[in-house]
């Protein structure tokens, strides 16, 4: 299965794609209506509106530093998973979403790193948890959030991850212990984004670590990997999407339909020639 990642209506409908997830909230705080034919997607934790409006409401970590893209590692804004302002708002965006169509995708949800949030919201909160371990609250925090998504939704629920496989990793960085959360969920999605894809063996390597943690898990729902359009060669894109294709159930083109449908073109075209590349093991 394809589909499309857009800001774009219309592309939602290309015949090209299954599935197309139309960004009804993006980080930089921009919001659309949901539309009925798409697979609406919120960036539920990253909002550079609402903490240009409001810097408190963005996580603070230890040594008294803001998620935001002042820092080296940040390209947007994070908002504190404890607000329960701003959650309640993400909430009433679910359900609106839910109202125009049954799926729904979420990205960006989560801490934003393993050393945030020690903000007072944060710290009041904990303290008033039973848990002793800032980590284990954390956890709660964010599957709390999935869980009254799920409570929501009436479709598919996809959620979208840091791509990184390594057990633990999730829930040290971003507060996601997928045990808990995968049950709530009907699509993990992946970003395995470049742009080139000059070679294939990191995005092999990494589709593959999430297909085994998943089969681990028991998960009976759906793998997507998503890669980069936007200005990639067009040769580049087939074989990484070949290469995405071989450990995922669905493959996601972002932010280029174009792009994305002739590289299905050339795809179906090279297989009816016998030309579809499969990757060896430890290619």
């Amino acid at each position: 299965m394809y589909g499309v990642v857009t800001r774009h209506e219309a592309e939602v409908d290309w015949p090209a794609f299954d599935v197309g997830c139309y960004e009804v909230k993006d980080v930089a705080g921009n919001a659309s209506d949901p539309v009925a034919s798409a697979t609406n997607t919120l960036s539920a934790f990253a909002d550079n509106a609402a903490a240009r409006e409001d810097p408190d409401i963005v996580p603070l970590s230890a040594d008294g530093e803001r998620a935001t893209p002042e820092r080296p590692y940040f390209d947007w804004s994070f908002i504190c998973p404890s607000h329960e302002a701003y959650r309640a708002g993400l909430l009433e965006m679910v359900e609106d979403c839910a109202a125009a169509a049954p799926d729904l995708r979420l990205d960006d949800v989560g801490f934003p790193r393993a050393e945030y949030c020690h903000c007072k919201r944060c710290a009041d909160a904990f303290d008033a948890s039973d848990r002793t371990d800032r980590a284990d609250w954390r956890a709660d925090a964010v599957t709390d959030f999935v869980a009254a998504v799920r409570d929501r939704v009436p479709g598919d629920l996809s959620l979208a991850v840091h791509p990184d496989p390594y057990p633990g990793h999730l829930r040290e960085r971003a507060g996601i212990d997928l045990e808990r959360v995968l049950p709530l969920i009907d699509r993990l999605v992946v970003p395995l984004y470049d742009t080139a894809y000059g070679t294939t063996y990191w995005l092999e390597s990494l589709a593959k670590g999430f297909a085994t943690r998943l089969g681990a898990a028991d998960f009976d729902g759906r793998l997507a990997v998503e890669l980069y359009a936007v200005d990639v060669d067009l040769d580049d894109l087939v074989r990484a999407t070949e290469v995405a294709s071989a450990y995922a159930d669905d493959v996601f083109f972002g932010y280029d339909a174009s792009t994305a449908t002739a590289a299905l073109r050339r795809m179906r075209a090279d297989s009816q020639k016998g030309k579809t590349h499969r990757p060896n093991e430890g290619e």
